[in-house]
């Protein structure tokens, strides 16, 4: 019965609004969608949408396949359920389900609504193989806390995915909703409901809302209002836990932009997961234009969740510049079920990670040298991908294989790419100008509503700026020649070079070269796939070794505990005996411990650099 009084007070708001029936072909009404948040039954949401009256006998209605950010094929359709669509006496009309993401309905020109339940992606992650990337994906947690990412829940019909959207949300009493979509408060029925409206499709999946109980902290960035909203499943944290280092690290990103101004607004949406059942696994961030989703492990210590924060959040608040400023048609006009993808992913990703990296140390949050073990990271990392592919194929090809396997690529290599230009740009200016001032020049040309032309990107830099910025784009980011990184960082007097640091005999400060089997801990070994130190190196030991006895003493994690213990204790001398288990076979390896070192490539100043490098590198590290 409550159910039929809502319909029936919406049927009558809408009629009193004067949003009566129209053609879609002939005029801009909005398409009024209503979704209920109070009567979830078995984890569903009903969804209703009304787009007036259509002129055609053939409706086609769509769940996106994809969206912007994602690069992967996710068919949100999926968890789609129980799809009607109804005339105007509330008769079914005739559906076809064309794919996981496509329903074909006949007799159009009858078309009253359409209504289906949409489950969400969070509660089946540990199911499934190919799961939604949490930030992208949807939880719905009756009377706690509800994730829209709206592409889940609200669909389009082909045709018109520029029409408005008007959104009305019935919600629990306890909850409020965090989003940068524009509040409507005339569709309102009541306080249990929200209104939203958006200008076009693209404005609703690029609005995600969540709903949870008051936990927000708010704070101002030079003009800009941030808005923190967290949900903790189990209360272990507060918004106001982490206000203090985003105040901070976000007020140093504004300050490295300067005067990009591209958004009044920005909505962080923190949702923290309980690990211990099925709830989102996928831990990272998904950019938006004015707003971020950010889902992370509730288990996390403070002090590791605020570094996380920091990594994400930075690398997502600066995607206001790219793409928000600066992106190509295929952005601006995007295909949610037959994406058409750009070529650029080395800017849209790349130069938005770099950013988040370089802003840290122009604006003294980190020192130095972390920001050189960043870059030194990024370079070891980009050895797991193909480093002879061309990033514009991959950019183009990125939901097909093998380019989607080479998709995180565009964090770690993408990020050396804009390093390496930023300091061509930099020698070829005397140090005036980089990648940040050409962002800033490509903002100034194109903005928020403006895209550029896709193959004709490479070309507008190239004339702004200098003829070897052209070598490098179609030796590197065309091409498919791998990057020198020490040519580029010569250009400011750096070189890299093998370092000696010293370790501890079984652990490299909090790093353990040792592990114990998850089913039998009285199994201990030696990791595998790391490097290990000159303790290991030296008495000829591997990865995967089992460790059967010290010394005459019998190895298990109790007995380890005292040994390792004394080797801190241990001289170079001394002489140690040690039976591993290794493919099968016992093997006894003796010799002195030595002192543990490991050898690791540095970032260092050269000894001989000029005056002129030093100078660039200054430029590039602290304007």
């Amino acid at each position: 019965m409550r159910k039929i009084i809502i319909v029936f007070a919406l049927a009558v708001l809408f009629n009193a609004c004067g949003t009566g029936k129209s053609l879609l072909s002939d005029d801009n009404s909005p398409i009024l969608t209503t979704i209920d948040l109070v009567n979830v039954v078995d984890d569903l949401v009903r969804v209703e949408i009304n787009p007036m009256a259509f002129t055609t006998e053939t409706v086609l209605f769509r769940i996106p396949k994809t969206v912007p950010g994602t690069y992967s094929s996710d068919n949100y359709g999926k968890y789609i359920q129980d799809f009607k669509a109804l005339d105007y006496k509330g008769n079914e009309l005739e559906v076809v389900n064309l794919d996981d993401n496509s329903w074909s309905i006949s007799n159009g020109v009858q078309l009253d609504k359409i209504e289906y339940l949409v489950n969400d992606t969070y509660d089946t992650e540990n199911e499934v193989a190919d799961a939604v990337f949490s930030p992208a994906g949807t939880n719905i947690s009756k009377g706690s806390n509800f994730m829209l990412n709206l592409h889940g829940f609200v669909g389009y019909f082909d045709g018109f995915k520029e029409r408005p959207y008007n959104i009305l949300v019935h919600k629990p009493e306890a909850l409020i909703a965090t989003t940068s979509l524009s509040l409507e408060p005339n569709r309102k029925p009541d306080a249990l409901w929200d209104g939203f409206m958006a200008k076009r499709y693209f404005d609703v999946i690029d609005n995600p809302i969540m709903y949870a109980r008051p936990n927000t902290e708010a704070f101002e960035i030079n003009g800009i209002t941030v808005r923190l909203s967290l949900f903790s499943p189990n209360g272990v944290y507060k918004a106001a836990d982490l206000k203090e280092r985003m105040v901070s690290m976000m007020g140093a990103q504004k300050k490295y932009l300067g005067d990009v101004d591209t958004t009044k607004e920005y909505n962080i949406l923190l949702y923290l997961s309980d690990v211990n059942v099925p709830d989102a696994r996928g831990f990272g961030a998904l950019e938006h234009h004015t707003s971020t989703v950010v889902v992370l492990p509730e288990a996390m210590p403070i002090e590791r969740l605020e570094e996380a924060m920091v990594d994400v959040v930075s690398h997502e608040f600066f995607h206001i510049v790219t793409p928000l400023s600066v992106h190509s048609k295929e952005i601006q006009f995007f295909n949610f079920n037959n994406p058409k993808m750009s070529q650029h992913l080395w800017m849209y990703e790349g130069t938005t990670e770099y950013f988040a990296n370089l802003f840290q140390v122009q604006q003294g949050l980190i020192s130095e040298d972390e920001f050189y073990d960043k870059m030194l990271m990024k370079i070891d990392n980009s050895k797991f991908y193909d480093d002879n592919m061309s990033f514009t194929i991959m950019s183009k090809n990125i939901l097909e294989e093998p380019y989607e396997a080479n998709y995180a690529n565009v964090y770690e290599k993408g990020t050396l790419i804009n390093m390496s230009l930023d300091l061509l740009l930099r020698e070829k200016s005397n140090g005036e100008k980089g990648v940040l001032w050409l962002l800033k020049e490509l903002s100034k040309k194109y903005g928020v509503n403006v895209p550029f032309d896709d193959d004709i990107l490479f070309k507008e830099i190239v004339e702004m700026t200098f003829p070897e910025v052209d070598v490098f784009f179609k030796n590197h980011v065309i091409g498919d020649t791998p990057i020198d990184y020490e040519l580029y960082l010569k250009k400011v007097g750096l070189n890299i070079l093998d370092v000696e640091q010293q370790t501890g005999y079984f652990f490299d400060g909090q790093v353990p070269y040792i592990d114990i089997d998850i089913e039998n801990d009285s199994v201990v070994f030696i990791r595998e796939g790391i490097k290990l130190n000159s303790f290991f190196n030296d008495l000829e030991l591997k990865g995967g070794d089992v460790l059967k006895a010290i010394n005459g003493e019998e190895i298990t994690i109790e007995t380890l505990r005292p040994i390792i213990g004394e080797s801190f204790s241990w001289t170079p001398e001394k002489v140690i005996e040690v039976i591993v288990l290794r493919n099968g076979e016992v093997v006894t390896v003796e010799g002195p411990v030595g002192s543990p070192i490991k050898v690791v490539k540095k970032i260092t100043s050269e000894k001989d650099a000029t005056e002129y490098e030093i100078s660039l590198r200054n430029e590039w590290l602290k304007n």
